[in-house]
C-alpha cells in the first residue's frame, strides 16, 4: 500500500511540474527591430540589443584637396576602433540617400541604447587624423556626416 501511495504522489508531482513548465511563458526580445529579436517570445525580458548606422561622405571638392596633401585611404574609427576604409578618389556628387550609394558604411552596435552619441575620427594612411567629432547614431536609422574640406584639422 505504501508502494502504491508513493507511485501515485511520484505520478502527481511529475505530472504538475510538466503542466507548469509548458505553461511557463518563454522570455526574450519582443521588439522586432532589434538585432535579437524572438518571435515565440511571450514576455520582454529586457534583453533586445540595436545598431544603427553611420555614412561618412565628402564631395570633389574635398577629395580633391585631401589628394593634393597625399591622401588616398581614409579611415574611420568610431570611438577609437577602426570600422571601415574609403579611398580618396571616391566621392559623392550628391548626399547619399540610401546605404550604398557612396562614401561609407559603418555599423554601430548600440547595446540596449535606442540613440547612442559617438566620437568619430577620420585619419589617412600616414594615421594623419583630417576629421574628428561626434556623431549620433540612433537605432535602425542612418546618420549621415559629410566632411568638409574647411573643417579638416
Amino acid at each position: 500500500m505504501k508502494k502504491v501511495s508513493f507511485i501515485l504522489m511520484a505520478l502527481v508531482i511529475s505530472a504538475f511540474a510538466i503542466m507548469s513548465s509548458s505553461c511557463a511563458k518563454e522570455k526574450g526580445c519582443m521588439d522586432p527591430e532589434s538585432i535579437n529579436y524572438n518571435p515565440d517570445a511571450e514576455e520582454d525580458d529586457g534583453s533586445c540589443e540595436y545598431v544603427g548606422y553611420g555614412i561618412f561622405w565628402f564631395d570633389k571638392m574635398t577629395s580633391d584637396s585631401l589628394m593634393d596633401y597625399d591622401a588616398n585611404i581614409l579611415t574611420v574609427y568610431i570611438d577609437n576602433v577602426k570600422k571601415d576604409d574609403i579611398s580618396v578618389s571616391e566621392y559623392c556628387t550628391t548626399e547619399p540617400e540610401y546605404l550604398g550609394d557612396c562614401g561609407t558604411i559603418t555599423q554601430i552596435y548600440l547595446g540596449k541604447d535606442m540613440a547612442k552619441s559617438v566620437t568619430y575620427s577620420i585619419k589617412d594612411q600616414d594615421n594623419y587624423e583630417w576629421f574628428t567629432g561626434t556623431l549620433t547614431i540612433i537605432a535602425n536609422d542612418v546618420s549621415k556626416k559629410q566632411l568638409k574640406w574647411d573643417e579638416a584639422l
